[in-house]
């Protein structure tokens, strides 16, 4: 009974030890097993040998626009502070706030009592020196009648002559005061100057207004048509003129969007003279406005159309590189390789490029995924652009997700399994994915080698 326990200590120690005896050699396999699926897992990205995925075009011919941008503002072709022209009371408003008035429209009406009893006193005179002057002519008559015989003194004849070309006078003369009565009276209906847009009402009805008032009624603009006023640099200028001389420049008003062309006009006059603070040259453009995109005192962006290049060859800015020896292309050739290629470009813009040389019609080139792009690298096409449009969304690829998850499954189920054979697979399994690693390590190096 004494030995019982002296037994089951020693089978304690030898299970002990044959534990300590097993474990350095379960331990590496179950460890290789795990760093095995990780390494399945970190290699779901594509290897140095993989296709890289791209966007691509085709350079083609088109003829190109050659445009000079500036800011202008907008300003109302004719604008008129609408003044009372006599003094009185305020007796009606006839028009509404945000109107649009032709010319000639009655806006509102001044008291005409005291004018109007003016211009009925001057018709009154009027009428009253010509029965004088009817009057003096019958008498002129009689008296040459009698100066005839010799009846009475020439000299009164003479007299009565000058009187009637005295009231003759004074008819005329009241005739102009019935005119200057008329035309003060027909001031007190406020007309509209011009046609166009009236503005907030400065003056409520029931006021007295003046001549001297510098408030004036209302203000009234022309917007349609409507001007805008915008600089550009004097380097220009020989471009400008050579234009004008053929014909009025067209020019566009762009939207908030630098894209939205919302009227188009064209150039009116190109001031004579250059701003020496700013060496820019004032230039007004007229636009219809017919939708009343452009309003006064409105910042708006403008382009003038300069000239138009023929046929020339067309890429998206995208698709332009640039490097220590200058701007390159990737073209794509027909075994899906892709190899770079200098080019030289003529113009540029946000979405398009003029190439001028190195680049003929017809290519086709990358215009998207240059992270891992390399000369001679292979790629696989997985979308196409237009020149001149904007790219289109990336996709998001799933399948290098499913290809990890894959890894992993089979790296958890090779660190499961126990035995030789699966602690082999494992250790090949692991030296894979060190090779695996090293070539992609390496082809990370090679594509950030850019020219």
């Amino acid at each position: 009974m004494k030995l019982k326990p002296i037994v089951i200590v020693l089978l304690g120690l030898a299970v002990v030890a044959a534990a300590v005896t097993y474990w350095p050699f379960s331990t590496p396999t179950q460890q290789q097993g795990k760093g095995f699926g990780k390494g399945k897992k970190g290699f779901a990205a594509p290897s140095g040998t993989d296709p890289v995925p791209v966007r691509a075009t085709v350079s083609r011919l088109a003829d190109v626009p050659v445009y000079l941008d500036g800011v202008g503002t907008a300003r109302a072709l004719n604008t008129v502070l609408v003044k009372p022209q006599v003094e009185g009371k305020l007796i009606s408003i006839s028009f509404t706030e945000g109107q649009d008035v032709p010319r000639g429209y009655v806006l509102a009406k001044i008291d005409p009592t005291t004018y109007q009893a003016q211009y009925d006193q001057a018709v009154a005179t009027k009428a009253q020196h010509e029965a004088q002057a009817a009057n003096a002519r019958l008498d002129l008559e009689r008296y040459m009648r009698l100066a005839a015989t010799n009846a009475i003194n020439k000299q009164q004849v003479d007299t009565q002559r000058a009187m009637v070309a005295q009231l003759e006078a004074q008819v005329r003369a009241d005739q102009a005061a019935i005119d200057n009565a008329r035309a003060i009276l027909s001031y007190t209906d406020i007309t509209a100057p011009i046609a166009g847009r009236t503005g907030i009402r400065q003056v409520d009805e029931g006021n007295i207004v003046r001549p001297s008032d510098t408030t004036g009624l209302v203000t009234i603009t022309e917007i349609r048509p409507i001007s805008v006023l915008f600089n550009l640099p004097q380097q220009n200028l020989p471009e400008l003129n050579r234009g004008m001389a053929e014909g009025p420049l067209p020019v566009d008003a762009m939207g908030p969007d630098g894209r939205t062309v919302v009227d188009s006009g064209k150039v009116q006059v190109i001031d004579n003279q250059v701003d020496p603070t700013t060496g820019t040259v004032r230039i007004k453009a007229e636009f219809p406005n017919t939708n009343l995109q452009l309003w006064p005192g409105q910042f708006v962006n403008v382009r003038l159309l300069i000239d138009t290049l023929r046929q020339v060859v067309v890429v998206p800015t995208s698709a332009v590189q640039r490097g220590p020896t200058g701007t390159f292309v990737f073209i794509i050739g027909e075994d899906s390789t892709v190899n770079m290629r200098r080019v030289t470009i003529a113009r540029q813009d946000d979405v398009r490029a003029v190439v001028g040389d190195g680049l003929p019609a017809g290519e086709r080139l990358v215009t998207s995924g240059f992270a891992r792009l390399a000369d001679k690298a292979l790629v696989e096409v997985t979308a196409t652009e237009e020149v001149g449009q904007p790219p289109a969304l990336p996709t998001v690829d799933t399948q290098p997700r499913r290809k990890g998850r894959a890894a992993k499954g089979g790296a958890d189920k090779s660190g499961a399994d126990k035995g030789g054979a699966e602690t082999g697979g494992a250790d090949k399994g692991g030296e894979k994915g060190k090779n695996r690693g090293a070539g992609t390590q390496g082809a990370g190096a090679k594509s950030s080698a850019t020219p």
